[in-house]
């Protein structure tokens, strides 16, 4: 079984998903890192190079690619992944995901301090960070809501997710 963790951007996805895949004993993924092996280049450099919509297109094909060859991962996808191509729709056939929700004022807070590494928001104000996450998280959060499992990202408790799944 995968499990799939969705979310907006600096919602923890990676870092959850690490301490999970370990208390699952399952292998951890981070999607963004497979596509930067495969394509030698940074996600952000990826990004700006061959602009979004290739970006998306690669993303799903790295989706993809990593659910044909896997069967018992913890996958942290990028903000983005659920959004494009049915990649949801596609997930929860092939897993169980989990939405790490969180408030947009908590995502702010974390993301103002990496904007530089994050090609979508690079560059942005603090006020047009704050609009960029509203706005985004308005269009993103019903398919991020198809979800099999939502839990709160600011009070994430890995023991209790953990349970949540296996049940």
């Amino acid at each position: 079984m995968n499990i799939f963790l969705i979310g907006f951007m600096g919602s923890g996805k990676s870092t959850a998903g690490k301490k999970l895949a370990t208390k699952l004993k399952m292998q951890f993924i981070d999607l963004d890192s497979i596509m930067e092996l495969e394509t030698n280049t940074t996600i952000h450099e990826l990004f700006n190079a061959r602009g979004e919509n290739a970006f998306r297109e690669i993303e799903h094909a790295t989706l993809k690619k990593v659910v044909a060859s896997t069967n018992n991962a913890v996958i942290a996808t990028g903000g983005g992944t659920p959004c494009f191509f049915q990649n949801m729709d596609f997930m929860n056939a092939n897993g169980v995901t989990v939405y790490l929700e969180m408030h947009p004022g908590s995502i702010y807070y974390r993301l103002a301090r990496s904007k530089a590494d994050r090609p979508l928001i690079s560059g942005k104000t603090d006020a047009a960070l704050m609009e960029y996450i509203i706005e985004t998280l308005e269009t993103r959060e019903p398919v991020y809501l198809k979800a099999k499992h939502i839990v709160k990202g600011e009070s994430l408790n890995i023991a209790g997710l953990a349970e949540k799944i296996i049940s």
